[in-house]
């Protein structure tokens, strides 16, 4: 989106005397942003006894009512157990500690692990159900109905196996189609159930502080309820999420729409915050001048993500002094799996050498991808690998958004040659680096060899009957989408969720959760872990804000984790 499209946010309003302020609102938790993470915070805080409102520049969900419902829960949690496989967080942590790389520190992972089985019962408590059942091979990057547990990252691949057989940890929502909008209806339910005041087609613009810069409030902008304008922005907005994969350019315009349509009919009031304001809008994938300045090699990628998520919390942090960190941290998703033939092929650069083990988790592979081969790939088959995959994807009962891709380009975009040789011409390829790629990688099957990249024996297969086909897996295929979101945000306390400013000290009354925030995911994506994330990190800011008191000065916090 263009800059005419986002939240405009502005310097904090300063009151030096903010009792003697007239207040349209007040409560003790103010929530900015409605999704799960908001929606956790909410229920969290009313829970702690305090009195919440949540506002929400359209009508709640964002990403996560748009996502696939997909939970990362661990450590043995029932559905794990029904399904027959054994975890513990001690295991849990051991390999989530591979994955995050420091993004975190080793007690906030171990407390993300250990809350895993209770957060997830938490969610059953909300209304939010959960299954054991697993689609054949247990790995695909989205099982259709009637499957809930799978494998979600990369425990099945070698490098990434701990000493036990590794668990399935992705938690699907149970329900018709993508889950998350199945997990987003039962929290907002449970905010409404709870009397949670809500503050819908409204936007947060600016922070409200006091003499010593303690986030005391917010100026909220309201489009007036039962108006055109009201009924207009709610249509444009629905349409701008629903067409939003079929019609990016459409949905973007649409969006400038909905920003006009707040600038000229939104009004604005003053909510009073008297414990905490938690931030909790999402990340800044939509926010397309930010991702031209801090992330770049994403411009190209298709935006992951809802309209909301274009930066607003996290600018409201950056206005009063907070730090941000890992803000060029982008998921890139490239999945090849289904159909589950087509890891057996390898994935090679534009010059035709071998990059990545193909077996992977489609965010490590898109990474690579775009961090390391300047978003330029190609997935190699041969005759009876391209064969075996159309059948897959014509009988394997996959979603059309697996399937009908996967067929269009293999038998409409594919680049074939007869050779080797012949293939790397048509693509552009270095024919002595392709032949060189193809004949490590076969000759590691024949002869019963660890593969030079470490791909696992079941997902080998040799490559050497002609015609060879090259599909197209870059940022630029018109085909096959590599989509993208951003990962990094506020730095936050991590024992209370409280925003930290440069010199790592707490910004009193404000916190973040969420993709506003630096959080378990933010070093690399795996499925379910945004939304495990959501969970952990929004009940925790929203217990600490509920708890927070202040001295006569207002200045004194007692924030708890």
């Amino acid at each position: 989106m263009s800059a005419a499209s986002i939240t405009q946010i502005s310097a904090p309003l300063r009151l030096l005397e903010p009792e003697q302020q007239r207040w349209a609102q007040e409560c003790d938790v103010l929530v900015v942003g409605w999704g799960a993470a908001g929606a956790c915070a909410a229920i969290e805080a009313h829970d702690k006894g305090a009195d919440v409102i949540v506002v929400d520049r359209f009508q709640g969900g964002g990403a996560s009512a748009k996502s696939g419902g997909v939970v990362y829960a661990g450590g043995g949690t029932d559905q794990q157990q029904r399904a027959g496989f054994a975890d513990s967080p001690e295991a849990m942590f051991d390999y989530l500690k591979h994955e995050t790389q420091g993004v975190v520190s080793d007690a906030n992972l171990k407390r993300f692990c250990d809350a895993s089985v209770p957060n997830l019962k938490w969610l059953e408590a909300m209304g939010t159900p959960y299954s054991h059942t697993m689609p054949p091979g247990g790995k695909t990057s989205y099982p259709q109905d009637g499957y809930y547990l799978y494998y979600s990252g990369n425990e099945l691949v070698p490098a990434y196996r701990g000493e036990l057989p590794p668990p399935p940890r992705g938690h699907r929502t149970v329900g018709k189609g993508h889950g998350g909008v199945v997990l987003y209806s039962h929290l907002q339910a449970a905010c409404r159930q709870r009397g949670i005041r809500s503050l819908t087609q409204s936007s947060v613009r600016r922070l409200v502080v006091n003499g010593e810069n303690q986030v005391i409030g917010a100026e909220v902008w309201t489009i007036p309820a039962d108006t055109k304008a009201a009924s207009l922005h709610a249509r444009w907005a629905q349409r701008a999420e629903k067409l939003q994969n079929l019609a990016p350019g459409y949905c973007n315009r649409l969006r400038q729409k909905l920003a006009a349509l707040e600038f000229k009919y939104a009004c604005p009031a003053l909510v009073r915050a008297h414990k905490g304001v938690v931030l909790s809008t999402g990340g800044f994938i939509f926010n397309k001048e930010l991702i031209k300045e801090v992330a770049p090699k994403y411009r190209r990628n298709f935006k992951i993500g809802a309209t909301g998520c274009d930066g607003s919390g996290l600018r409201l942090g950056l206005s009063v002094g907070a730090a941000a960190d890992r803000l060029d941290t982008v998921s890139a998703w490239r999945f090849i799996n289904p159909p589950q033939k087509w890891p057996k092929g390898i994935a090679v650069n534009a010059r035709g050498e071998r990059f990545c083990n193909e077996e992977v988790y489609g965010a490590t592979l898109g990474h690579a991808i775009c961090e390391e081969q300047n978003g330029k790939a190609w997935l190699i088959l041969d005759k009876p690998l391209r064969r075996q995959s159309i059948r897959q994807a014509l009988f394997g009962r996959y979603w059309w958004f697996q399937s009908v891709p996967a067929l269009v380009m293999m038998l409409l975009a594919a680049k074939k040659g007869a050779t080797p040789a012949a293939l790397a011409r048509k693509t552009g390829m270095d024919t002595t680096a392709l032949e060189a790629s193809l004949s490590a990688y076969n000759q590691a099957i024949s002869s019963g060899q660890t593969d030079p990249l470490g791909k696992s024996a079941e997902s080998c297969q040799a490559l050497r009957q002609g015609p060879f086909y090259a599909l197209d897996i870059s940022v630029s295929s018109g085909v096959l989408p590599l989509g993208a979101l951003t990962l990094g945000g506020l730095k936050v306390d991590e024992n209370s969720g409280q925003v930290l400013d440069a010199n790592a000290s707490p910004i009193q009354g404000l916190y973040a959760a969420g993709r506003t925030a630096v959080g378990i995911p933010s070093n690399l994506y795996i499925s379910g872990l945004s939304l495990a994330d959501c969970v952990f990190s929004g009940r925790r800011a929203g217990a600490a804000a509920a708890a927070e008191q202040h001295a006569a000065t207002g200045t004194e916090s007692l924030a708890t984790a």
